[in-house]
C-alpha cells in the first residue's frame, strides 16, 4: 500500500484554493482576449465560427477549473488539454503567442499539481 499523502485532509487548504484562483485568473484574461477579438472580428477579418469554438474551449477551461475545487479528475485532465487546445488554435488560425495560456501551463504544471496531487486521492 502506498502511504504518500497519507496525512492529507480532504479539506481545501489555503494553497489548493490559491493554485485554482490564479488559474481561474489566467483562464478568464485568455476569455478578455477572445473576447476582443470577437469584438473586433470584421475588422480583423476574423470568421465567426472560430469564435464558435474559442469560446467552448473557453467555456471547458473554466469549467475544468471549478470541477477541479470538486476533486473531479476528468478536469484534471481536460484543462491542460483545453489550455492547450486554445494556445494551438490561436497559434495556427490567427498567428498569436499566448502568453496567457504559457502562463496558464506553467502555473498548472508548476504549482497546481502541487496543490493538486496531495489531494489526488478525494479525487473521483
Amino acid at each position: 500500500m502506498n502511504d504518500n499523502f497519507k496525512d492529507e485532509s480532504p479539506n481545501k487548504d489555503f494553497g489548493f484554493v490559491l493554485s485554482l484562483a490564479a488559474l481561474m485568473l489566467f483562464s478568464l484574461m485568455g476569455v478578455g482576449i477572445d473576447v476582443d477579438e470577437f469584438s473586433q472580428h470584421q475588422e480583423i477579418n476574423i470568421p465567426s465560427a472560430y469564435f464558435y469554438f474559442i469560446f467552448l474551449v473557453d467555456l471547458v477551461m473554466i469549467m475544468s477549473v471549478i470541477f477541479i475545487f470538486f476533486y473531479k479528475k476528468i478536469a484534471a485532465y481536460t484543462f491542460p488539454l483545453a489550455v492547450l487546445t486554445h494556445f494551438l488554435t490561436h497559434s495556427f488560425f490567427l498567428t498569436t503567442f499566448l502568453y496567457t495560456d504559457v502562463t496558464n501551463m506553467f502555473l498548472y504544471v508548476g504549482v497546481g499539481l502541487l496543490a493538486i496531487i496531495p489531494k489526488w486521492q478525494f479525487f473521483k
